[in-house]
């Protein structure tokens, strides 16, 4: 099961990373026709406001398991190892119930759109339940590592990534 989900959450990374150069590349051509021919695109803003999201929700499970985001340990570095464990388990327990909360509203968000047909009123004209269905989707693999999380801090394991690396001070 983990490594199924490790899989899945390392393809979604690849594919924020995609999203991310993609948006560089519109951005950077919707500011060149803006100020050098006076005649900005009308999709680049629309597109590029629901891709942040996708890079956001969609490589969050993948930077939580590779404990590769930025925290301060200031305070955790002095505790000891048990008082460590304990505190990487009540971070996951709420990690976890967050974003299940996030995923559950998300599901509903999705679901409505669905529903009543909403759409981006402009020219575009997205359907939001596409947008709206990366939530669920990203928030729910993050709920997933937070499980695995907090099954590894009950066990007494290290953090479960393993591009895991303690950065020591520059």
């Amino acid at each position: 099961m983990k490594h199924i989900f490790k899989r899945i959450a390392q393809a979604f990374q690849i594919a924020g990373q995609v999203v991310l150069a993609f948006m560089m590349i519109t951005i950077c051509y919707d500011a060149f026709m803006r100020y050098v021919f006076t005649a900005p695109t009308s999709w680049s803003l629309e597109i590029n406001t629901f891709l942040i999201v996708f890079v956001a929700a969609m490589t969050a499970a993948d930077v939580q398991r590779t404990d590769s985001h930025i925290r301060i340990t200031f305070f955790v570095d002095m505790l000891g190892t048990s008082a460590q464990r304990f505190t990487r388990l009540v971070i996951a327990v709420i990690g976890m119930i967050f974003s299940a909360i996030m995923t559950w509203r998300g599901v509903i968000m999705a679901h409505q759109a669905w529903d009543f047909g909403e759409r981006v009123s402009s020219s575009f004209g997205t359907p939001m339940v596409y947008p709206y269905a990366l939530l669920p989707l990203g928030f729910g693999m993050l709920a997933l590592q937070f499980l695995f999380n907090a099954l590894d801090a009950v066990m007494g394991k290290a953090p479960s990534g393993d591009d895991h690396q303690d950065l020591q001070e520059i």
